[in-house]
């Protein structure tokens, strides 16, 4: 769960500073803005992924990687996710405003979760569903908010279009995603150098020149603008190291689950380094979408209980403790346990490849300690 919300709360962070980046010279108020930003900012994050696997010599493993089928598969995600979803999102914002579109695309959690359940089989209960929805809810309410302030100009059936294209590609990102990191072909940081490359490729010679951005783009790389992206990127980049683990440890519909509380953390961190006053209604979503999330990726809510005592699970050879993780089920499992039940699924990621995916994301959080709302 850790992994989790700290997509979110990174991915929160990302959001404002990228925010502040799009109102400076020279893409305040242009409309090719987005799309310029967008490109730079996923440009940033391929060039910080290809220092970060260079310096740890993992960059022939990347290449290994696409040789493979399930490499491919990753690269199919980061299509959906990167410019199919995101160019919906910018358009649906273009034609019915920010506010309208984020009431839309807050449905992407939903359509991921009815996929996970359909192809990976994974388990999420009643009422983490309904967790999810009302997490689902605050988002709604806060798009519905800020909806009622802004005036919408375009083509309301082209925006609303471009919203059902975000929801499906960041909706079934993730459920390709953790299909493709089902076998060691591919690991959690391989997949993310994958996406972030994939996508800033297919920006930089597809989406940006047919939006007429690409100009725009040059301009931007000489001013303090573009800093403030590169800072944004960092974040996003950390953050995305968190999501693909969080995918990989506890399942595509948790990990979504727990990634969209960035809603919340971006109107905390409008507080703490922008000074903004957030209206109790507002206050009162954060908490709901928290909330929402954070149940609706625990199976068993008794868990949460930071007074509960319980017996930790004992090796019977030594006596000691024995560590406990999560299948993508929300159950603790014990590390025996966890073994069994990967024999057992036989779709299940083993405990070896867990183990060796949470060292590999903890290094990159000690190296990094520094997905729109413009980017996902």
């Amino acid at each position: 769960m850790k992994y989790g919300l700290g997509s979110g709360i990174l991915w929160g962070l990302d959001t404002l500073i990228l925010g502040i980046a799009v109102s400076m010279a020279p893409l305040a108020e242009l409309s090719e803005a987005p799309i310029a930003s967008a490109f730079l900012h996923d440009a940033c994050c391929a060039i910080m992924l290809l220092l970060y696997m260079g310096l740890r010599g993992r960059l022939g493993d990347t290449v290994a990687a696409l040789k493979t089928r399930s490499g491919r598969v990753v690269m199919v995600a980061a299509l959906l996710g990167g410019p199919l979803g995101m160019t919906g999102y910018l358009i649906a914002i273009a034609n019915i405003g920010s506010g309208y579109t984020a009431i839309i695309s807050a449905f992407y959690p939903a359509v991921g979760t009815v996929l996970a359940v359909l192809a990976l089989h994974e388990r999420m209960r009643v009422r983490q569903v309904i967790a999810l929805m009302a997490a689902l809810g605050g988002v709604m309410t806060m798009g519905w908010m800020s909806a009622g302030a802004e005036a919408t100009v375009g083509d309301p059936l082209l925006g609303v279009t471009g919203a059902l294209v975000c929801v499906f590609g960041w909706g079934s990102e993730a459920v390709i995603l953790a299909w493709g990191m089902r076998d060691d072909a591919v690991d959690n940081e391989t997949a993310l150098q994958i996406r972030e490359t994939t996508s800033a490729l297919v920006y930089g010679l597809v989406v940006a020149p047919v939006a007429g951005a690409l100009n725009l783009a040059g301009d931007v790389v000489t001013t303090p603008a573009m800093g403030v992206i590169a800072l944004a990127a960092l974040a996003g980049t950390v953050s995305y190291l968190f999501y693909y683990q969080a995918i990989n440890r506890i399942g595509a519909a948790r990990g979504m689950a727990l990634n969209i509380s960035y809603s919340a953390w971006a109107v905390i961190f409008g507080v703490i380094i922008l000074g903004n006053i957030p209206q109790l209604l507002d206050i009162v979503c954060c908490v709901l979408i928290l909330g929402g999330t954070v149940l609706s990726a625990t199976a068993e809510w008794v868990d949460l209980n930071m007074f509960k005592r319980e017996d930790p699970a004992v090796d019977p050879a030594s006596g000691k403790s024995m560590p406990t993780t999560e299948d993508v089920s929300g159950k603790s499992v014990s590390a025996t346990e966890e073994s069994t039940l990967s024999s057992v699924s036989g779709g299940s990621t083993s405990a070896a490849r867990d183990t060796a995916s949470e060292k590999n994301t903890s290094t990159a959080m000690d190296s990094a300690s520094s997905k729109d709302t413009l980017v996902k």
